[in-house]
């Protein structure tokens, strides 16, 4: 919409006068509703803002000087109260200073008496014009930031799916996964959160530690299901499930399948250099890598798997500890420590799924 476009229709559209002399008030009028406007009035800001309150007013003309508080006080009450309200000052000071303040304050237009109906309709209309413009622009940037928010939410489900269904493939095989992959996602999100991390990047993280061990797609199920432990040759394969995820998604130009990848490969080094598959330590292994490392082993150690009972809160707390500065990075460690009473609310508000088995015992999932 132009300045030209829009067309100002008097008939639906109210004029408050605010002047204490009722001449004034009368002339005002008499020029106003020849051209077709509605008119109220008043004589003080305290009835005008009385008259705001109880009409629908498009626009308000209002005389500067005025007993008690002015009508530069009108505008100041206008802007927070009443902000699509036009207003259009009349004053009989020619003061440059006055009418700068005017408009400073949100005042549309600056009248001087003694003026001539001409005066007042231009600069009525003029008002008018520029609140319509305003008003249009505010509710066009409303459309764009819903349409934003509704693509931004669009891609941010998006980015949850892919993750997901990449994630599904190896889900299946591997009874340590299920919800496991969902809380991985959620603690690293919130030690994200913590850490002060941007949206964006909080979401993408959210996204991307569940692809942790997608590797594992390509280790054999004897391997992955074996209810023993592990010989060194399978330990050997079973390693392999990080450089194997890696594999997997490396190559992207999508973010937070970037940030799945470094993840994948990093979330089993340690602090110290003694993890694999490449033996990086500190601060060489990537941040999401080392985040996603402790909630891991956090939510590995809470719940129970075909191996193992689930820990206390007291085991587990005590074991992340021993291992900071070797295992952990240290000062990721001491923060999610500080904060494991929010990792816990996320467990209990994210349990596995039980699962009845054909011989009747149950499983999680």
């Amino acid at each position: 919409m132009s300045y030209r476009d829009i067309q100002i229709r008097p008939s639906d559209t109210t004029v408050l006068i605010v002047d204490d002399l009722a001449m004034i008030r009368l002339t005002l009028k008499a020029i106003l509703a020849k051209e077709g406007y509605q008119v109220i009035e008043a004589d003080s800001i305290a009835r005008a803002i009385t008259l705001l309150g109880g009409h629908d007013v498009h626009l308000v003309l209002c005389d500067i000087q005025l007993p008690g508080e002015s009508g530069l006080d009108l505008v100041r009450h206008l802007q927070p109260r009443f902000p699509e309200v036009a207003v259009v000052m009349v004053s009989a000071m020619d003061d440059t200073t006055t009418a700068i303040d005017c408009l400073q304050l949100g005042a549309f237009g600056y009248v001087l008496k003694p003026f001539q109906p001409r005066d007042i309709i231009v600069q009525v209309n003029g008002a008018l014009r520029r609140r319509m413009l305003e008003i249009d622009f505010r509710d066009r940037e409303e459309v764009l930031k819903e349409k934003v928010r509704e693509q931004t939410e669009e891609i941010r489900h998006s980015r949850a799916e892919i993750a997901f269904r990449l994630v599904a493939a190896s889900e299946h095989r591997d009874q340590e996964t299920g919800m496991h992959v969902k809380r991985i996602g959620l603690y690293a999100a919130e030690m994200a959160r913590i850490l002060g991390w941007d949206v964006e990047a909080i979401e993408c993280i959210e996204s991307a530690a569940p692809m942790h061990d997608i590797g594992k797609i390509g280790v054999p199920d004897a391997i992955l299901q074996k209810p023993s432990a592990l010989t060194d040759e399978e330990w050997v394969l079973m390693r392999q499930h990080t450089t194997m995820g890696a594999t997997i998604l490396k190559g992207s130009k999508v973010p937070f399948i970037q940030m799945g990848a470094r993840i994948s490969v990093g979330h089993h080094e340690k602090w110290d250099g003694t993890g694999y598959p490449n033996g990086v330590a500190g601060e060489k292994i990537a941040l999401e890598a080392r985040i996603t490392a402790i909630v891991d082993v956090f939510d590995a150690l809470s719940n129970k798997r075909h191996y193992k009972d689930a820990w206390g809160d007291v085991e587990v707390e005590a074991f992340i500890r021993e291992r900071s500065g070797n295992h952990f990075d240290p000062h990721l460690c001491e923060i999610f420590l500080e904060n494991i009473e929010r990792f816990r609310a996320i467990l209990r508000a994210n349990p596995d799924e039980r699962v009845e088995t054909p011989n009747g015992s149950v499983a999680a999932s």
